[in-house]
């Protein structure tokens, strides 16, 4: 399922955060429309010390 987004944390970071600016409006819709798990998103970001900040719509 997470084959859409690369593996590595710190590369999954960036490319959540730049399609959170660019594309869509909050995780949920990024998650539905990738068909990736927002759980799993989550967990592996907390990992290197992100979490999601929904006034910003980023991991920060």
């Amino acid at each position: 399922m997470m084959r859409k987004l690369p593996g590595d944390p710190v590369l999954m970071l960036g490319v959540v955060n730049t399609k959170l600016r660019d594309f869509y409006r909050d995780l949920d819709d990024l998650c539905d429309d990738m068909q990736v798990d927002k759980a799993e998103i989550t967990k592996i970001l907390e990992g290197i010390d992100y979490e999601y900040d929904r006034a910003r719509n980023q991991f920060i």
